[in-house]
């Protein structure tokens, strides 16, 4: 996986220097650097949803803007997804022995990935020295790290609990968002937001379970 962040953040860099000999300010391609804030929650397909979690995104983002009012915003973040849900006999967690009958099983996930979002983002005129912008596109995750509590009957079965290979690789996710662009100098700007990122791709890798997580982002970055 570092081998994999490596590659894609040299792939940037080089789209970057290249970039540098583009039509101007309002045509050529923006870098800058994000931290995010993330509140979480899973939805199990058997079972319910049991609250949100806090978590965080950070990273690179980039612009390559090819109108004065149109992107292809991308970049790469390293994201951290939590939740919690209450679900029915989950595998490998399930002991049939002692619970023969369906059984609810507190669960609390936590993930980590390294998302690449594809989006196109439209922007406003400015009005002052803010530009107004929506979002739109397809997050990728990759998945890095991921760790559960399980409890039943208010019995804790395993804490921190390593499970990368219970939760599939990819995850697949649809990003609604807007915010501000906030110049502050020549080639300066800040920016803030929300965006919605709602996965549709089962994050289970056991075929008979389906769960989705889905996560708000509190959207905090500075392009140079």
């Amino acid at each position: 996986m570092k081998k994999l962040y490596i590659g894609l953040l040299l792939s940037i860099l080089t789209t970057t220097a290249f970039a540098q000999f583009g039509a101007g300010p309002d045509y050529g391609f923006r870098l800058g650097l994000m931290a995010n804030p993330t509140i979480g929650w899973v939805k199990p397909e058997s079972g319910t949803s049991n609250g949100a979690n806090l978590g965080f995104s950070y990273g690179l983002m980039a612009d390559f803007n090819f109108t004065r009012n149109y992107s292809f915003s991308t970049g790469l973040s390293i994201t951290t997804i939590n939740g919690k849900s209450t679900e029915i006999n989950p595998s490998p967690f399930y002991d049939a022995v002692t619970y023969p009958n369906p059984t609810p099983y507190d669960l609390k996930y936590m993930l980590q990935y390294i998302e690449i979002p594809l989006t196109l983002k439209l922007k406003t005129e400015k009005i002052g020295l803010i530009k107004w912008y929506g979002q739109f596109g397809l997050s990728n995750g990759f998945l890095t790290s991921a760790k559960e509590d399980v409890s039943v009957n208010e019995k804790s079965i395993v804490q921190d609990a390593h499970v990368t290979k219970n939760i599939n690789f990819y995850r697949a996710g649809l990003i609604i968002g807007g915010g501000l662009e906030y110049d502050v100098a020549r080639s300066t700007s800040v920016t803030t937001g929300l965006t919605y990122n709602n996965g549709f791709t089962n994050i289970s890798s056991n075929s008979n379970s389906s769960v989705r997580n889905h996560y708000i982002a509190i959207n905090f970055g500075v392009f140079f």
